[in-house]
Protein backbone atom coordinates (compact mmCIF):
# COMPACT_ATOMS: atom_id res chain seq x y z
CA UNK A 1 0.00 0.00 0.00
CA UNK A 2 1.17 3.32 -1.01
CA UNK A 3 0.37 6.73 0.94
CA UNK A 4 2.85 9.25 -0.34
CA UNK A 5 5.48 9.73 -3.14
CA UNK A 6 8.58 10.46 -1.94
CA UNK A 7 7.04 11.70 0.92
CA UNK A 8 5.31 13.95 -0.63
CA UNK A 9 2.15 15.30 0.27
CA UNK A 10 -0.81 13.35 -2.43
CA UNK A 11 -4.00 14.86 -2.84
CA UNK A 12 -7.63 13.59 -4.24
CA UNK A 13 -9.10 16.46 -5.65
CA UNK A 14 -12.83 16.40 -5.91
CA UNK A 15 -14.96 19.41 -8.70
CA UNK A 16 -18.44 19.43 -7.98
CA UNK A 17 -20.62 19.31 -5.04
CA UNK A 18 -23.81 18.12 -6.32
CA UNK A 19 -25.23 14.99 -5.62
CA UNK A 20 -21.76 13.14 -6.81
CA UNK A 21 -19.31 15.36 -5.83
CA UNK A 22 -20.58 16.05 -2.76
CA UNK A 23 -20.62 11.69 -2.07
CA UNK A 24 -17.18 11.08 -3.90
CA UNK A 25 -15.88 13.49 -1.28
CA UNK A 26 -17.55 11.65 1.59
CA UNK A 27 -16.61 8.15 0.37
CA UNK A 28 -13.10 8.99 0.17
CA UNK A 29 -12.93 10.44 3.29
CA UNK A 30 -14.45 7.32 4.92
CA UNK A 31 -12.22 5.04 3.38
CA UNK A 32 -9.20 7.12 4.30
CA UNK A 33 -10.58 7.22 7.69
CA UNK A 34 -10.72 3.25 7.91
CA UNK A 35 -7.35 2.74 6.63
CA UNK A 36 -6.23 4.86 9.09
CA UNK A 37 -4.53 7.18 6.22
CA UNK A 38 -4.05 10.73 7.93
CA UNK A 39 -5.17 14.28 6.30
CA UNK A 40 -1.08 14.98 6.33
CA UNK A 41 -0.42 12.11 3.85
CA UNK A 42 -3.41 12.21 1.40
CA UNK A 43 -5.97 15.02 1.69
CA UNK A 44 -9.08 15.66 -0.51
CA UNK A 45 -9.95 19.01 -1.92
CA UNK A 46 -13.53 19.76 -2.99
CA UNK A 47 -13.74 22.71 -5.82
CA UNK A 48 -17.15 24.05 -6.10
CA UNK A 49 -18.89 27.17 -7.76
CA UNK A 50 -20.94 27.98 -4.24
CA UNK A 51 -20.15 27.20 -0.59
CA UNK A 52 -23.41 24.85 -0.07
CA UNK A 53 -24.39 21.83 -1.39
CA UNK A 54 -27.99 22.06 -3.70
CA UNK A 55 -31.09 19.86 -3.28
CA UNK A 56 -31.72 20.35 -7.21
CA UNK A 57 -33.98 18.32 -7.78
CA UNK A 58 -36.36 20.62 -5.42
CA UNK A 59 -36.04 23.41 -7.59
CA UNK A 60 -39.69 23.82 -8.81
CA UNK A 61 -40.75 23.80 -5.67
CA UNK A 62 -42.77 26.98 -4.15
CA UNK A 63 -40.33 26.68 -0.86
CA UNK A 64 -36.54 26.79 -1.49
CA UNK A 65 -35.77 27.78 2.35
CA UNK A 66 -34.65 24.12 3.27
CA UNK A 67 -32.72 23.24 0.00
CA UNK A 68 -29.21 24.42 0.94
CA UNK A 69 -26.90 22.65 2.96
CA UNK A 70 -23.71 24.48 3.77
CA UNK A 71 -20.16 22.67 2.62
CA UNK A 72 -18.90 23.18 6.18
CA UNK A 73 -21.67 21.28 7.50
CA UNK A 74 -20.46 18.10 5.69
CA UNK A 75 -16.95 18.20 4.39
CA UNK A 76 -15.31 20.26 7.93
CA UNK A 77 -16.17 17.02 10.56
CA UNK A 78 -14.42 14.79 8.53
CA UNK A 79 -11.63 17.00 7.15
CA UNK A 80 -12.42 17.59 3.60
CA UNK A 81 -10.38 20.99 2.52
CA UNK A 82 -13.34 23.21 0.32
CA UNK A 83 -12.69 25.76 -2.21
CA UNK A 84 -15.25 28.30 -3.50
CA UNK A 85 -14.65 28.48 -6.78
CA UNK A 86 -15.60 28.27 -10.19
CA UNK A 87 -13.52 24.93 -12.07
CA UNK A 88 -12.26 26.77 -15.80
CA UNK A 89 -9.98 24.07 -17.03
CA UNK A 90 -8.70 20.50 -16.78
CA UNK A 91 -5.15 19.25 -18.02
CA UNK A 92 -4.91 15.84 -17.22
CA UNK A 93 -1.19 15.53 -18.45
CA UNK A 94 0.27 18.00 -15.60
CA UNK A 95 -2.86 16.54 -13.48
CA UNK A 96 -3.90 20.05 -12.72
CA UNK A 97 -7.37 21.92 -11.97
CA UNK A 98 -7.64 25.20 -12.86
CA UNK A 99 -10.25 27.26 -11.22
CA UNK A 100 -11.22 31.12 -10.93
CA UNK A 101 -11.80 32.17 -7.31
CA UNK A 102 -12.25 36.34 -5.93
CA UNK A 103 -11.51 37.04 -10.03
CA UNK A 104 -8.15 35.41 -9.80
CA UNK A 105 -7.10 32.44 -11.55
CA UNK A 106 -5.64 29.53 -9.37
CA UNK A 107 -3.86 25.83 -10.23
CA UNK A 108 -4.48 22.89 -8.12
CA UNK A 109 -2.90 19.85 -8.67
CA UNK A 110 -4.04 16.65 -7.73
CA UNK A 111 -2.62 12.95 -8.03
CA UNK A 112 -6.33 11.58 -8.43
CA UNK A 113 -9.54 13.75 -9.60
CA UNK A 114 -13.08 12.80 -9.55
CA UNK A 115 -15.07 15.06 -12.15
CA UNK A 116 -18.28 15.55 -10.78
CA UNK A 117 -19.70 18.91 -12.42
CA UNK A 118 -23.20 17.66 -13.37
CA UNK A 119 -25.10 18.51 -15.90
CA UNK A 120 -27.10 21.87 -16.87
CA UNK A 121 -30.08 22.89 -19.11
CA UNK A 122 -29.69 22.75 -22.88
CA UNK A 123 -30.76 26.06 -24.58
CA UNK A 124 -31.13 25.82 -28.41
CA UNK A 125 -30.58 29.10 -30.41
CA UNK A 126 -34.44 29.65 -30.71
CA UNK A 127 -35.00 33.67 -30.65
CA UNK A 128 -35.59 35.19 -27.48
CA UNK A 129 -35.42 32.11 -25.24
CA UNK A 130 -32.30 33.51 -23.56
CA UNK A 131 -33.55 36.79 -22.70
CA UNK A 132 -37.21 35.87 -21.55
CA UNK A 133 -37.34 32.33 -20.95
CA UNK A 134 -36.68 31.56 -16.66
CA UNK A 135 -35.73 27.67 -15.72
CA UNK A 136 -35.18 25.62 -12.81
CA UNK A 137 -31.98 24.26 -13.15
CA UNK A 138 -29.80 25.80 -10.65
CA UNK A 139 -30.94 27.32 -6.96
CA UNK A 140 -30.22 30.89 -8.40
CA UNK A 141 -33.03 30.50 -11.68
CA UNK A 142 -35.19 28.78 -9.16
CA UNK A 143 -35.04 31.63 -7.22
CA UNK A 144 -35.61 34.34 -9.92
CA UNK A 145 -38.51 32.46 -10.96
CA UNK A 146 -40.23 32.61 -7.66
CA UNK A 147 -39.68 35.97 -6.87
CA UNK A 148 -40.95 36.76 -10.78
CA UNK A 149 -43.85 35.01 -9.94
CA UNK A 150 -44.50 36.72 -6.77
CA UNK A 151 -44.12 40.55 -8.16
CA UNK A 152 -46.77 39.85 -11.15
CA UNK A 153 -49.73 41.06 -9.46
CA UNK A 154 -47.69 44.28 -8.49
CA UNK A 155 -47.19 44.83 -12.33
CA UNK A 156 -49.90 46.52 -14.40
CA UNK A 157 -52.92 44.10 -15.69
CA UNK A 158 -52.08 42.79 -19.09
CA UNK A 159 -53.10 39.87 -21.65
CA UNK A 160 -50.92 36.96 -20.27
CA UNK A 161 -50.21 38.21 -17.07
CA UNK A 162 -51.62 35.42 -14.98
CA UNK A 163 -50.39 32.47 -17.84
CA UNK A 164 -47.59 30.74 -17.60
CA UNK A 165 -46.23 28.56 -19.97
CA UNK A 166 -43.72 25.47 -19.19
CA UNK A 167 -42.34 24.01 -22.66
CA UNK A 168 -40.70 20.60 -22.04
CA UNK A 169 -42.90 17.57 -20.30
CA UNK A 170 -40.05 15.76 -18.93
CA UNK A 171 -39.87 14.90 -15.01
CA UNK A 172 -38.52 18.51 -14.54
CA UNK A 173 -41.21 19.98 -16.81
CA UNK A 174 -44.27 18.46 -15.33
CA UNK A 175 -43.30 18.48 -11.52
CA UNK A 176 -42.35 22.67 -12.17
CA UNK A 177 -46.00 22.97 -14.23
CA UNK A 178 -48.22 21.23 -11.96
CA UNK A 179 -46.29 23.45 -9.02
CA UNK A 180 -46.57 26.31 -10.96
CA UNK A 181 -50.54 26.15 -10.28
CA UNK A 182 -50.06 26.65 -6.92
CA UNK A 183 -47.82 29.14 -7.39
CA UNK A 184 -49.84 31.67 -9.54
CA UNK A 185 -53.29 31.06 -7.15
CA UNK A 186 -50.65 31.97 -3.91
CA UNK A 187 -48.99 35.48 -6.10
CA UNK A 188 -52.52 36.73 -6.81
CA UNK A 189 -54.54 35.88 -3.88
CA UNK A 190 -54.50 38.91 -2.44
CA UNK A 191 -55.72 40.61 -5.05
CA UNK A 192 -58.38 37.87 -6.69
CA UNK A 193 -58.94 35.15 -4.50
CA UNK A 194 -61.35 33.12 -6.67
CA UNK A 195 -58.32 33.61 -9.34
CA UNK A 196 -57.65 30.25 -11.45
CA UNK A 197 -54.38 30.63 -12.77
CA UNK A 198 -53.78 29.40 -16.80
CA UNK A 199 -50.50 27.07 -16.81
CA UNK A 200 -50.06 25.12 -19.93
CA UNK A 201 -47.47 22.50 -20.75
CA UNK A 202 -45.38 21.80 -24.48
CA UNK A 203 -43.69 19.27 -25.69
CA UNK A 204 -42.45 18.08 -29.20
CA UNK A 205 -43.69 14.42 -28.15
CA UNK A 206 -46.64 13.67 -29.51
CA UNK A 207 -48.03 12.56 -26.18
CA UNK A 208 -47.31 14.77 -22.91
CA UNK A 209 -45.40 12.06 -20.27
CA UNK A 210 -44.54 9.63 -22.37
CA UNK A 211 -41.06 9.19 -20.48
CA UNK A 212 -43.40 7.19 -17.68
CA UNK A 213 -44.58 4.65 -19.62
CA UNK A 214 -48.01 4.41 -21.01
CA UNK A 215 -49.99 3.55 -18.09
CA UNK A 216 -48.01 6.62 -16.05
CA UNK A 217 -49.16 8.99 -19.17
CA UNK A 218 -52.82 8.31 -18.35
CA UNK A 219 -52.09 8.75 -14.92
CA UNK A 220 -50.28 12.33 -16.14
CA UNK A 221 -53.12 13.12 -18.22
CA UNK A 222 -55.58 12.50 -15.23
CA UNK A 223 -53.51 14.44 -12.63
CA UNK A 224 -52.91 17.84 -15.62
CA UNK A 225 -56.98 17.33 -16.31
CA UNK A 226 -57.76 17.59 -12.66
CA UNK A 227 -55.36 20.89 -11.72
CA UNK A 228 -56.40 22.47 -14.66
CA UNK A 229 -53.44 22.22 -16.48
CA UNK A 230 -53.23 22.80 -20.63
CA UNK A 231 -51.23 20.51 -23.09
CA UNK A 232 -49.78 20.99 -26.25
CA UNK A 233 -48.09 17.94 -27.77
CA UNK A 234 -46.34 17.92 -30.90
CA UNK A 235 -45.28 21.19 -30.87
CA UNK A 236 -42.24 23.08 -31.27
CA UNK A 237 -40.99 27.11 -30.47
CA UNK A 238 -40.65 29.46 -32.90
CA UNK A 239 -39.80 32.50 -30.64
CA UNK A 240 -40.21 34.01 -27.80
CA UNK A 241 -40.43 37.47 -26.46
CA UNK A 242 -41.32 39.73 -24.01
CA UNK A 243 -44.94 38.68 -24.00
CA UNK A 244 -45.15 35.25 -24.78
CA UNK A 245 -44.08 32.59 -27.08
CA UNK A 246 -45.15 31.53 -30.45
CA UNK A 247 -45.40 27.81 -31.79
CA UNK A 248 -43.99 26.74 -34.31
CA UNK A 249 -47.58 25.63 -35.48
CA UNK A 250 -48.48 29.59 -35.77
CA UNK A 251 -50.47 29.39 -32.21
CA UNK A 252 -49.28 32.67 -30.38
CA UNK A 253 -49.53 31.63 -26.35
CA UNK A 254 -49.61 35.65 -24.50
CA UNK A 255 -47.73 34.99 -21.16
CA UNK A 256 -45.66 36.74 -18.60
CA UNK A 257 -44.17 33.41 -17.58
CA UNK A 258 -42.14 31.40 -19.82
CA UNK A 259 -40.24 28.66 -18.13
CA UNK A 260 -38.22 26.09 -20.36
CA UNK A 261 -37.22 22.39 -19.18
CA UNK A 262 -36.19 21.08 -22.29
CA UNK A 263 -32.98 18.54 -21.72
CA UNK A 264 -29.80 18.58 -19.89
CA UNK A 265 -26.55 18.49 -21.13
CA UNK A 266 -23.42 17.48 -19.67
CA UNK A 267 -20.96 20.04 -18.36
CA UNK A 268 -18.67 21.23 -21.33
CA UNK A 269 -15.68 20.79 -19.85
CA UNK A 270 -15.73 16.89 -20.22
CA UNK A 271 -14.03 17.93 -23.68
CA UNK A 272 -11.17 18.11 -21.35
CA UNK A 273 -10.61 14.31 -21.96
CA UNK A 274 -9.54 12.30 -25.17
CA UNK A 275 -12.47 10.73 -25.16
CA UNK A 276 -15.77 10.12 -27.28
CA UNK A 277 -18.60 11.81 -25.21
CA UNK A 278 -22.17 10.50 -25.70
CA UNK A 279 -24.84 12.24 -27.26
CA UNK A 280 -25.85 14.30 -23.69
CA UNK A 281 -22.03 14.82 -23.41
CA UNK A 282 -20.87 12.63 -20.70
CA UNK A 283 -17.83 10.56 -20.25
CA UNK A 284 -17.65 7.04 -20.58
CA UNK A 285 -16.27 5.21 -17.50
CA UNK A 286 -16.03 2.04 -16.54
CA UNK A 287 -17.68 0.26 -13.13
CA UNK A 288 -15.60 1.45 -10.75
CA UNK A 289 -16.19 5.21 -12.29
CA UNK A 290 -12.81 5.77 -13.90
CA UNK A 291 -13.03 7.50 -16.90
CA UNK A 292 -12.28 5.03 -19.84
CA UNK A 293 -8.48 5.57 -20.92
CA UNK A 294 -7.75 7.24 -18.08
CA UNK A 295 -4.83 6.85 -15.64
CA UNK A 296 -5.98 9.00 -12.68
CA UNK A 297 -9.28 10.30 -13.30
CA UNK A 298 -12.71 9.31 -12.35
CA UNK A 299 -16.13 10.73 -12.69
CA UNK A 300 -19.79 10.86 -11.39
CA UNK A 301 -22.94 11.75 -11.66
CA UNK A 302 -24.61 13.49 -14.38
CA UNK A 303 -21.62 14.15 -16.15
CA UNK A 304 -20.86 10.15 -16.69
CA UNK A 305 -22.36 6.60 -17.72
CA UNK A 306 -21.68 3.56 -18.29
CA UNK A 307 -24.33 0.57 -17.98
CA UNK A 308 -25.44 0.33 -14.81
CA UNK A 309 -27.26 -2.54 -14.60
CA UNK A 310 -25.38 -3.75 -17.49
CA UNK A 311 -27.67 -2.87 -19.75
CA UNK A 312 -29.10 0.44 -19.25
CA UNK A 313 -27.18 3.31 -18.73
CA UNK A 314 -27.15 5.37 -15.93
CA UNK A 315 -29.95 8.52 -16.19
CA UNK A 316 -29.02 11.61 -14.90
CA UNK A 317 -30.92 11.57 -11.57
CA UNK A 318 -29.73 12.04 -7.97
CA UNK A 319 -30.83 8.07 -7.92
CA UNK A 320 -27.86 7.36 -9.92
CA UNK A 321 -25.80 10.31 -9.03
CA UNK A 322 -25.66 9.44 -5.33
CA UNK A 323 -24.32 6.05 -5.48
CA UNK A 324 -21.97 6.74 -8.53
CA UNK A 325 -20.64 9.55 -5.77
CA UNK A 326 -20.02 7.06 -3.29
CA UNK A 327 -18.71 4.28 -5.07
CA UNK A 328 -15.86 6.73 -7.73
CA UNK A 329 -14.65 8.45 -3.60
CA UNK A 330 -14.04 5.06 -2.38
CA UNK A 331 -13.06 3.75 -6.02
CA UNK A 332 -10.17 6.69 -5.89
CA UNK A 333 -9.30 6.13 -2.36
CA UNK A 334 -8.13 2.09 -3.42
CA UNK A 335 -6.81 3.35 -6.62
CA UNK A 336 -4.16 5.33 -4.94
CA UNK A 337 -3.13 3.37 -2.16
CA UNK A 338 -3.17 0.30 -4.52
CA UNK A 339 -5.71 -1.62 -2.85
CA UNK A 340 -8.67 -3.66 -5.26
CA UNK A 341 -11.94 -1.61 -6.24
CA UNK A 342 -15.58 -2.28 -6.20
CA UNK A 343 -18.12 -2.26 -9.28
CA UNK A 344 -21.11 -0.65 -9.19
CA UNK A 345 -24.44 -2.40 -10.36
CA UNK A 346 -27.81 -1.10 -9.73
CA UNK A 347 -30.38 -3.66 -10.79
CA UNK A 348 -33.55 -1.37 -9.73
CA UNK A 349 -35.11 1.60 -11.28
CA UNK A 350 -37.63 3.92 -10.14
CA UNK A 351 -39.05 6.82 -10.76
CA UNK A 352 -41.22 9.41 -8.56
CA UNK A 353 -42.85 11.68 -10.09
CA UNK A 354 -44.51 15.18 -7.92
CA UNK A 355 -47.64 16.17 -9.29
CA UNK A 356 -48.34 18.89 -6.61
CA UNK A 357 -51.64 18.77 -5.31
CA UNK A 358 -53.00 15.88 -7.03
CA UNK A 359 -50.20 13.29 -5.51
CA UNK A 360 -47.67 12.13 -7.10
CA UNK A 361 -46.75 8.85 -9.68
CA UNK A 362 -44.40 6.10 -8.52
CA UNK A 363 -42.99 3.81 -11.00
CA UNK A 364 -40.97 0.77 -10.64
CA UNK A 365 -38.55 -1.00 -13.23
CA UNK A 366 -37.18 0.26 -16.64
CA UNK A 367 -41.06 -0.70 -17.95
CA UNK A 368 -42.21 1.76 -15.63
CA UNK A 369 -44.68 -0.39 -14.31
CA UNK A 370 -47.23 1.59 -11.84
CA UNK A 371 -46.20 0.71 -8.32
CA UNK A 372 -48.46 3.66 -6.80
CA UNK A 373 -50.24 7.10 -7.62
CA UNK A 374 -51.51 9.93 -5.75
CA UNK A 375 -51.26 10.46 -1.67
CA UNK A 376 -49.56 7.39 -1.49
CA UNK A 377 -46.92 7.62 -4.10
CA UNK A 378 -46.76 11.75 -2.34
CA UNK A 379 -45.43 10.53 0.34
CA UNK A 380 -42.72 8.30 -0.67
CA UNK A 381 -41.71 11.50 -3.07
CA UNK A 382 -41.73 13.99 0.28
CA UNK A 383 -39.68 11.05 1.87
CA UNK A 384 -37.39 11.45 -1.11
CA UNK A 385 -37.07 14.88 -1.82
CA UNK A 386 -36.58 16.00 2.15
CA UNK A 387 -35.03 13.11 4.05
CA UNK A 388 -32.98 10.36 1.90
CA UNK A 389 -31.07 12.45 -0.50
CA UNK A 390 -29.95 14.59 2.39
CA UNK A 391 -26.63 14.50 3.49
CA UNK A 392 -26.56 13.89 7.43
CA UNK A 393 -26.82 17.58 9.24
CA UNK A 394 -25.63 16.69 12.83
CA UNK A 395 -21.88 17.22 12.03
CA UNK A 396 -21.12 14.30 13.57
CA UNK A 397 -18.21 12.64 11.81
CA UNK A 398 -19.56 9.28 11.96
CA UNK A 399 -22.71 9.62 11.15
CA UNK A 400 -21.85 11.20 7.72
CA UNK A 401 -18.96 7.83 7.23
CA UNK A 402 -21.84 5.71 7.57
CA UNK A 403 -23.91 7.66 4.97
CA UNK A 404 -21.22 7.65 2.74
CA UNK A 405 -20.67 3.67 2.64
CA UNK A 406 -20.30 2.21 -0.79
CA UNK A 407 -23.52 0.37 -0.64
CA UNK A 408 -26.52 0.65 -2.87
CA UNK A 409 -30.06 1.52 -1.15
CA UNK A 410 -33.31 -0.23 -1.86
CA UNK A 411 -35.91 2.22 -2.85
CA UNK A 412 -38.61 3.40 0.01
CA UNK A 413 -41.31 0.71 -0.76
CA UNK A 414 -39.87 -1.16 -3.58
CA UNK A 415 -41.70 -3.84 -5.01
CA UNK A 416 -45.52 -2.98 -3.20
CA UNK A 417 -47.23 -2.94 -6.69
CA UNK A 418 -50.42 -3.28 -5.08
CA UNK A 419 -50.58 -0.01 -3.92
CA UNK A 420 -52.30 1.91 -6.46
CA UNK A 421 -54.53 4.36 -4.56
CA UNK A 422 -55.65 7.67 -6.51
CA UNK A 423 -55.87 11.17 -5.45
CA UNK A 424 -57.31 11.96 -1.94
Amino acid sequence: MTTSQGGRLQRIVVIGAGFAGLWAAVGAARKLEAQRIGRDCVEIVVVNRTHWHSIRVRNYEADLSNTLVPLADVLDPIGVRHIEGEVTGIDAASRTVVYSSGGCDQDLRYDRLVFALGSRVTRPPIPGLKEFAFDVDTYEAAVQLNGHIAALPSRSESAGQRTALVIGAGLTGLEAATEMVGKLRAAFAGRDPAHNPRVIIADRRATIGSGMGAEGAKVIAQALAALGVETRASVSVHHVDECGVTLASGERILTATVVWCGGLSAHPLTAAFPVECDALGRLPVDPFLKIKGSASEFAAGDAAWFPIDGLHSTVMSCQHARPMGRFAGHNVVCDLIGEAMLPLHIDWYVTVLDLAQWGALYTGGWDHSLVSIGAEAKRTKQVINCERIYPPRSMDPQDIFDAGAPIVQRPPDYGNHAQRSGPK
